[in-house]
């Protein structure tokens, strides 16, 4: 392959090539359409390709921004880029094109970035892992029975494949933290009210969506931070602004912090030996790195929790599907959705203001004890998740799930399934495989995904680390220090090596 230092190089490194002549952004997007065209039928991550506007764009005059050049992707959710489909991963949108760029993207590309196309998404992002009807499932470079997981799991995926260094996420429920553990890279949910969501909303999911990427280095977290941070107009509240550059604080010595440390889960039930094994191998090397580390975790009710996350959810979707058919001017029908997804908003529906507000309110309070918690705390360490990366398909809804939805759906008896709680127990299977990660999008803490621990079948897993609320500089400072002690950045997924030997 062309420029076979590509695949080695972080973002900012490329950037850095550029800045200097030594390679043209032409050749760097030939680079990366040239791995696009060979890895991409092996893991199904890109899912729309825009690679002749990515050649008339890098034959143009450029932001002179930190990522001159560098190949981007975009994730198929929520990131309006004009002229191009956005389909949220769903059958519904499959032939909508924005006339307008969102500010995620108009901030993207002043950092120089050059987007070559779309990732993979479950529908609406509702769900930990890609598999949506509309383009079939995202397969992981490490074992492509496995998945990426998700929402994210298609810029994941291509990420870890080395098609570009970096790519757009979002993060409602865990979705950049769970592919980056699934993948062996570096992913950052930030502080809620950190990066823009306009301009057609104010925010998501009651604030706990955030936007942000995934990549392989600390750095290039750091500094694509640093570019698209801020509130924008119209904005309902944004974070408060760090002290410095957040790419300032890489390498920066994070002194020495007081770590609470846990493999209870907060929201599931039981943990694989792989994750609790990852988190004590974590916590030798924090002590080796000179830091307190202590056994303790805030206490939830992840029972409670759970269900009022889920109350949230549908109400969510329902009105997720009326906004998106005001987008559309189409009107929404059974068969353009996947029918969990049209179930889950037809529950949305079902449930009347009093419930939703009080789930709210629930959400709130837990949030107000964690946060008491981290009174105490510098940071809180976790498995990313409860279980390394699972086989395509078996987070699904059974057939027998999907055909009591179908039926339901038909006769309109979804008060029953709310009655049943047919729903809870699907979502408690999701649960059990991300029960760390929501709590922290409840909160609006920075938390972030570091690639320390591979197993025995060479999967990566990720460990969870969570800072006070606006703090992710005491996080980069920290991940920066780990990735100095233990590398990751040379450890290459099969699907790579094969093509570099």
């Amino acid at each position: 392959m062309r420029f076979p230092e590509y695949d080695q190089l972080d973002a900012l490194a490329l950037a850095d090539l550029v800045h200097r002549g030594e390679i043209t952004p032409l050749e760097l997007v030939d680079a990366a359409i040239e791995r696009i065209e060979a890895r991409n039928p092996a893991i199904n991550a890109v899912v729309h390709t825009m690679f002749e506007r990515a050649r008339e764009t890098a034959q143009k005059p450029l932001p002179e921004g930190p990522f001159k050049g560098v190949p981007f992707l975009l994730k198929d959710l929520m990131s309006l880029y004009a002229g191009e489909p956005l389909t949220y991963g769903s059958r519904f949108l499959k032939d909508w094109r924005p006339t307008i760029d969102s500010e995620l993207v108009k901030r993207y590309r002043a950092a120089g970035v050059i987007v070559l196309g779309k990732t993979n998404t479950p529908e609406l992002g509702l769900v930990p892992y890609t598999e949506p009807e509309l383009f079939g499932p995202t397969r992981n470079p490490w074992d492509t029975s496995r998945t990426p997981g998700g929402s994210s799991g298609g810029s994941g995926a291509a990420v870890a494949a080395r098609m570009v260094p970096m790519a757009g996420g979002g993060d409602g429920g865990g979705s950049i933290r769970i592919p980056a553990s699934c993948c062996g890279l570096f992913g950052l949910k930030p502080t809620r009210g950190r990066t823009p969501l306009g301009p057609l909303i104010g925010e998501s999911w009651e604030g706990f969506n955030i936007e942000h990427v995934l990549t392989r280095s600390v750095r290039d977290s750091a500094a694509m931070l640093d570019a698209i941070a801020g509130p924008d107009v119209g904005a309902p509240y944004f974070a408060p602004p760090p002290e410095r550059p957040f790419l300032e604080e890489v390498g920066r010595d994070p002194g020495r912090l007081r770590i609470a440390i846990t493999t209870t889960p907060f929201m599931g039930h039981d943990v694989h030996e792989d994750c609790k094994r990852a988190v004590a191998e974590t916590a030798r090397l924090l002590e080796d790195l000179g830091h307190i580390v202590e056994e303790a975790a805030p206490q939830v009710d992840g029972e409670a929790l759970s269900v009022a996350f889920l109350t949230m959810l549908t109400g969510q979707v329902a009105a997720d599907i009326q906004d998106l058919a005001e987008l559309s001017g189409r009107t929404p029908r059974r068969e353009d959705f996947e029918i969990a997804t049209w179930t889950l908003g037809l529950l949305g529906r079902a449930v009347n203001a009093e419930e939703y507000v009080r789930a709210v309110r629930y959400m709130q309070s837990t949030a107000r004890r964690v946060g008491a918690f981290f009174e105490q705390y510098d940071i809180l360490v976790t498995p990313t998740l409860a279980q390394p990366p699972v086989p395509i398909g078996s987070l699904q809804p059974t057939a027998l799930e999907k055909q009591l939805m179908n039926i339901a759906s038909r006769l309109r008896l979804v008060g029953l399934l709310k009655k049943v709680g047919m729903v809870e127990q699907v979502a408690a299977k999701t649960f059990d495989f991300i029960p760390y990660t929501p709590l922290f999008n409840i909160t609006g803490q920075p938390a972030m995904s570091v690639p320390l621990y591979w197993n025995a079948e060479n999967l990566p897993i990720g460990v969870q680390f969570v800072g006070r609320f606006a703090d992710e500089a005491t996080l980069f400072r920290l991940a920066s220090q780990l990735e100095q002690a233990r590398p990751w950045q040379h450890k290459m997924p099969p699907l790579v090596a094969s093509q570099t030997e």
